[in-house]
C-alpha cells in the first residue's frame, strides 16, 4: 500500500535570506542574491569571475562558537537549515529510532580540505587540525544533523553533483514508503564560493562573466545568457507519513507525491542534448504521484542559465509534456539565487512547496529577451496558480549525467 508523504517543516539559508520565509519573500519581490565578492583572494588570484551568490546570513551569526569551530561551512549551513525545518515542524516528539536523515552535498568540506592543505605546506603536519577529516568528509552534514535532532533510524548522504539534494528528497520518499522511519529530514548543502572552484568552473566556460552587473548575470532562457552563477547555502525539509503528521496535529505544507532518479550515461559535464533520460525521470516522478502529464500545473526548472543546459532541459520537457507544455507555468529561480550545486535542489523544492502552499508561482528575473528556441511560459512576476488540486515538479540535473525529479501536490 502506498503511503501519503507530506511536508511539515522547511528551513533554508540562501543568498536571498537566512530563513525559508525570508528567502521566499525576497524571491517573490524579484530580488537578486548575487553580489560582487569582497574578498582579498579575488584580486590575489586574478579571478576572471568576481561575483557569486553568497549566503545572506553567515552561520556564525546563528550557531554556537564551538559548532562553527568544529564544522566546515557546508555543515554549518546544513545544521542551520535543518534546525529551522525541525522547529518549523513543531519539534516533533519522536522516538529517535524512527527519525531518519537523507542529506546531500555535491562537493563537501572544500574549505576545510584546502585550508588544511595550505597549513600543511606552510607550517608542517603538526599544525594540521585533528578534526580535519571529520570536517571535510561529505557525510559530515548528515552526521551533524543526525546528532543534533537526534536521528537514529539512519543517516545517509547523497553525492550526485547538482542533482544531489533532489535525489536525497526522492530517496527520503522511498525510505518513508518502506517504513524505515516515520519522520525524515532531507535536503542538501554547499559552501564552495572559493577561488579554486571559481577558477575551475570559469576555465570550462561554465560561469557567467558579467562582472559589471552581478545582479543580472543569471539569465535563464534569455538570448544573452552566458553561464551560471555560483551560489552557496542549504535547505532542509521535514517529511513524514500523513498518518503520523495528522496524529500529532502537524501543519502540512504539501504532499511529496513522488520522485525519480535516472542517468544520461552521455558525458561527464554536458547534458544529453536530446534529454531522453531527464524526460524519463520526470515521467517516473509523475507516475509515482499517480498522475498524468496533463495534471502538472507548475515546474521549477533546473534552468542554470547556460547556453547548452537550458536548451537540453527544454527538449526534455517537450518530450514529456508535448502540447500541454504551453499550459504550464515555469519558474527558473536560479536567476535570483545562483546555483547552489548540491544544495540547489532542496532550495528549489522548498520554492515549489511554497508555490503550491501559497498558490503562487515565483518569478524568473533578468529575462529581457526570451530565446525563441525555448518557447516556455516563463513566469516573470508572481502568478496566481488558481484553485483546485495542483501538481508541480522540480528538476535537478548534475555533472555525470545525474537526473533527479520530485513531484509535489497541493494539500
Amino acid at each position: 500500500m502506498t503511503k501519503k508523504i507530506v511536508v511539515t517543516g522547511i528551513g533554508a539559508s540562501s543568498p536571498l535570506g537566512g530563513t525559508a520565509p525570508e528567502s521566499w519573500s525576497a524571491l517573490l519581490a524579484g530580488e537578486s542574491g548575487i553580489r560582487a565578492l569582497e574578498h582579498e583572494w579575488v584580486a590575489e588570484h586574478n579571478l576572471p569571475v568576481t561575483f557569486a551568490g553568497e549566503a545572506k546570513v553567515r552561520p556564525s551569526e546563528v550557531l554556537e562558537r564551538q559548532e562553527v569551530k568544529r564544522l566546515d561551512p557546508s555543515s554549518q549551513f546544513a545544521l542551520v537549515s535543518a534546525r529551522e525545518a525541525w522547529a518549523d515542524a513543531g519539534s516533533p516528539d519522536v522516538d529517535p529510532l524512527r527519525v531518519g536523515v537523507d542529506y546531500s552535498t555535491g562537493i563537501g568540506g572544500l574549505w576545510t580540505l584546502l585550508d588544511a592543505w595550505d597549513t600543511l605546506k606552510a607550517k608542517g603536519p603538526r599544525r594540521v587540525l585533528p578534526m580535519t577529516i571529520p570536517m571535510l568528509m561529505p557525510n559530515a552534514a548528515s552526521a551533524a544533523i543526525s546528532m543534533s535532532i537526534p536521528s537514529r533510524a539512519y543517516s545517509r548522504t547523497d553525492v550526485s553533483a547538482c542533482a544531489s539534494s533532489t535525489e536525497a528528497i526522492a530517496n527520503a520518499y522511498e525510505h518513508l514508503q518502506a517504513g524505515l522511519a516515520d519522520v525524515v529530514i532531507a535536503g542538501g548543502t554547499e559552501a564552495v564560493v572559493h577561488p579554486l572552484p571559481i577558477a575551475s568552473f570559469a576555465a570550462m566556460q561554465a560561469l557567467s562573466r558579467r562582472n559589471d552587473s552581478p545582479e543580472t548575470a543569471s539569465r535563464p532562457y534569455d538570448v544573452s545568457r552566458d553561464g551560471f552563477v555560483l551560489g552557496e547555502g542549504a535547505a532542509s525539509v521535514v517529511l513524514e507519513t500523513e498518518e503520523h503528521a495528522l496524529a500529532r496535529g502537524a501543519r502540512i505544507y504539501a504532499e511529496l507525491a513522488g520522485g525519480s532518479v535516472t542517468s544520461d550515461s552521455y558525458h561527464i559535464t554536458a547534458p544529453d542534448p536530446e534529454g531522453s533520460a531527464a524526460a524519463r525521470a520526470m515521467l517516473a516522478a509523475i507516475d509515482a504521484a499517480g498522475a498524468s502529464v496533463t495534471d502538472v500545473n507548475h515546474i521549477n526548472a533546473h534552468a542554470t542559465s547556460t547556453p547548452v543546459g537550458d536548451i537540453a532541459e527544454y527538449n526534455a520537457l517537450l518530450r514529456v509534456f508535448g502540447d500541454h507544455l504551453p499550459n504550464i507555468a515555469v519558474s527558473a529561480t536560479k536567476a535570483s539565487t545562483g546555483h547552489l550545486l548540491g544544495g540547489t535542489g532542496a532550495l528549489e523544492a522548498i520554492f515549489t512547496i511554497l508555490a503550491l502552499h501559497n498558490r503562487t508561482a515565483p518569478p524568473t528575473i533578468n529575462l529581457t529577451e526570451q530565446d525563441p528556441a525555448i518557447p516556455l511560459d516563463v513566469v516573470t512576476s508572481p502568478r496566481d496558480l488558481g484553485s483546485g488540486d495542483l501538481l508541480a515538479i522540480s528538476n535537478s540535473f548534475g555533472f555525470g549525467g545525474h537526473n533527479a525529479v520530485v513531484a509535489f501536490r497541493s494539500y
